[in-house]
């Protein structure tokens, strides 16, 4: 089971459970003939007599939290991107410091840039995108890829074939004399961190310094581990299934 999880000075999260053959530390594909992370988007644990049952969801939003299953998802046109259609996971009405959203990028498909002030982090999930700066310098990113743009950072997202990605959007917090860099990596790219007291395999894409004010986590859990701590604090967190399945408290809720 893999996770992608981030921290904002808040705390933001994705995660990610993987298991297929081409996933970076994953298990057995559950079926070779479905795409990476294809149950971001697919409904995949309702009871199969109620799959197709007009108004049945495990969706729930709740003051302090909420539960977006794939079933939920509802997309339509991102402002000022080409060709691109988009569904918020997450955003500043539901009381968040960030925003969370899947991209769909068909042919010929152009992002648009966040507002002034407001950095980004993507990650794909399908297909493959170019990323392009302002000066031309162009970068292929494919699946487990990902990129941090500082507030501000032209830059274009380009796609000559479909492919989704998630992006997670924040107003930036400034510190004096600490500039954020743009970053492009890799999942596989990243090594694995210590756990003290934890039974899972811990990344950071994001650096640890001050001039980033939020993290990005990937973390993968094999059959019988878990997240020990119980979480009790201010930060916020963003999470995104990406591949398997397991059990989570939100709450008073599993």
């Amino acid at each position: 089971m893999r996770t992608i999880f981030g921290l904002l000075l808040l705390v933001l999260g994705l995660f990610k459970y993987a298991f297929a053959q081409e996933g970076f530390c994953s298990a057995p594909s559950e079926s070779k003939s479905k795409p990476l992370y294809w149950k971001v988007d697919n409904p995949t644990l309702s009871p199969i007599h109620l799959q197709d049952l007009p108004g049945f969801t495990r969706s729930v939003y709740k003051s302090n939290h909420a539960l977006i299953s794939p079933e939920s998802h509802v997309y339509g046109p991102l402002p000022d991107w080409i060709n691109t259609l988009g569904t918020y996971l997450i955003s500043p009405e539901m009381g968040s410091h960030f925003v969370m959203y899947l991209a769909k990028l068909k042919e010929n498909s152009k992002s648009g840039l966040p507002l002034p002030g407001v950095e980004r982090f993507i990650f794909v999930l399908q297909g493959a995108v170019t990323l392009t700066n302002a000066t031309g310098v162009s970068q292929l990113l494919k699946v487990d890829s990902y990129a941090y743009f500082p507030p501000n950072f032209e830059h274009s997202i380009e796609c000559d074939a479909p492919a989704t990605i998630v992006l997670i959007e924040r107003r930036y917090s400034p510190l004096p004399n600490h500039i954020p860099e743009p970053l492009v990596g890799s999942t596989d790219k990243q090594p694995l961190l210590e756990t003290p007291g934890e039974i899972f395999e811990l990344r950071k894409l994001i650096p640890t310094s001050l001039a980033y004010d939020f993290n990005i986590h990937i973390m993968d859990f094999q059959p019988g581990e878990f997240l020990n701590v119980k979480e009790v604090h201010y930060n916020q967190h963003g999470l995104l299934l990406l591949e398997g399945q397991g059990i989570y408290r939100l709450g008073d809720s599993w």
